[in-house]
């Protein structure tokens, strides 16, 4: 069995998801991609537009997609460095 993800690894999977769709995802997409209930997602969105690691955009029509700032991207590079360095040393 799978361990529980972390805090972290949650994150990540939330900004990687952003990420592989050229950096416009629509929630529902996210949703899915991170594995998530509606309500941690949304728990996690509004910490991550918080803290700057998104932006919401809003289409003509209303509807809602996310983006990656330069913050979001920093983390998913340094989040990189970090799994490498502890699988490095067999810590993973």
């Amino acid at each position: 069995m799978n361990k529980k993800r972390d805090r972290l690894q949650i994150i990540h999977d939330i900004l990687w998801a952003i990420r592989e769709k050229n950096g416009r995802i629509k929630p529902t997409h996210v949703l899915y991609k991170s594995n998530l209930s509606h309500q941690m997602l949304d728990d996690y969105m509004t910490n991550l537009i918080g803290n700057g690691f998104i932006i919401v955009k809003r289409s003509k029509d209303g509807k809602k997609t996310y983006s990656l700032t330069d913050k979001g991207f920093q983390y998913l590079n340094k989040y990189k460095v970090i799994v490498d360095f502890v699988d490095s040393f067999g810590l993973g």
